[in-house]
């Protein structure tokens, strides 16, 4: 009885280490879907240049897509003709740094932390963008696809002109805690009872084993990372876990790193779209640079205390206790609706 009191309060902490910061984040999120326009992105993304893949990068750090949601969009860019390197660099930069991972980060790992991951992942993400360039040329695709695309466009819609969006506050909050969280909030659940787990139930002594060797660390966490399907929030919560319980920070940001940007999904989804060369570029860059600026991390700032949420649950304020009661709600709306949806088609 007493370990699942202490789990419980383990999931209380992670919760509450993050709850105020992913809420606002959220509601950053629907601010920024009311003011980027639909179609920004996918007008800016043509060429196979560095700066087609410079801007891939840049506009998905902002952007209001986590993990869950950045591969349907990636789809369509590809599709508008978008070049193959600006694809891979967009699927990269756009989950790790939106404004609704970011916050969060900081909130468990402060102010460093959160700097380094999301210029190493910018650089990550160009990286792999270029390569991709450089290797495969596909300007004549593209230009295929956005002839077919205009066509389509252009049968589809006649002379009609495009409304222009009006901002709404409305939108803005069902877009951030209907349609976003519910992206969200279900493999963030899963996150915070892995972590709470990993912390209640594995001893500091064995995990401290596992954890003391840095380079084998490192492979072991890429390794394991790759094809898990968790989005960038979600993976925060158990990579405080493991830092709990010794990993150092460097094997910390290969995680948040790695995870996020190649699951299962984004690898079967990379090869359909974009080819098996496509892949092994994918793969092979974000491993080897994760794996150094995961070392890198290491190496200056290893001495550094990054953990930035209290472990006792008393010194949690009244304004974490609201922001963690309101994300439980949401977590129990979308679980029992996704329930009762599944019921249904049954």
């Amino acid at each position: 009885m007493e370990k699942f009191e202490l789990l419980a309060n383990n999931f209380l902490l992670l919760l509450d280490a993050m709850s105020i910061y992913l809420l606002i984040g959220l509601l950053l999120a629907g601010i920024l879907k009311q003011i980027v326009p639909d179609d920004f992105i996918s007008k800016h993304l043509g060429k196979s240049s560095i700066g087609s893949v410079i801007k891939a990068t840049l506009f998905g750090i902002p952007l209001p897509i986590c993990s869950c949601s950045v591969i349907p969009l990636a789809q369509s860019l590809r599709k508008e003709g978008a070049s193959k390197g600006a694809v891979q660099s967009f699927l990269i930069s756009t989950p790790i740094t939106g404004v609704d991972s970011i916050l969060p980060t900081f909130s468990f790992f402060g102010l460093v932390f959160t700097i380094f991951r999301v210029i190493s992942s910018i650089i990550i993400a160009i990286v792999v963008g270029l390569i991709q360039n450089f290797v495969e040329k596909d300007d004549k695709k593209i230009q295929e696809i956005k002839e077919e695309s205009s066509c389509s466009n252009h049968c589809a819609c006649g002379s009609s002109k495009e409304e222009k969006k009006s901002f709404s506050i409305k939108a803005v909050f069902s877009y951030a805690y209907i349609t976003l969280a519910k992206d969200m909030v279900n493999p963030l659940f899963i996150g915070l009872i892995l972590g709470a787990i990993f912390t209640t139930f594995v001893p500091k002594e064995y995990s401290s084993l596992l954890f003391e060797n840095q380079f084998l660390t490192y492979i072991i966490i890429i390794l394991f990372s790759m094809p898990l399907y968790v989005c960038a929030t979600a993976s925060l919560p158990l990579a405080a876990a493991f830092m709990l319980s010794g990993m150092s920070g460097g094997a910390a940001f290969i995680f948040l790193t790695a995870g996020p940007a190649t699951s299962a999904v984004t690898m079967s989804v990379v090869y359909k779209l974009l080819g098996k060369t496509s892949l092994i570029i994918y793969l092979a860059t974000i491993a080897i640079l994760s794996f150094l600026f995961g070392f890198l991390y290491d190496m200056f700032f290893s001495e550094l205390n990054i953990l930035k949420f209290s472990t006792y649950s008393e010194e949690s304020s009244i304004y974490t206790q609201i922001s963690s009661l309101l994300i439980l709600i949401l977590i129990s709306y979308n679980l029992v609706k996704s329930y009762l949806e599944r019921k249904t088609i049954k």
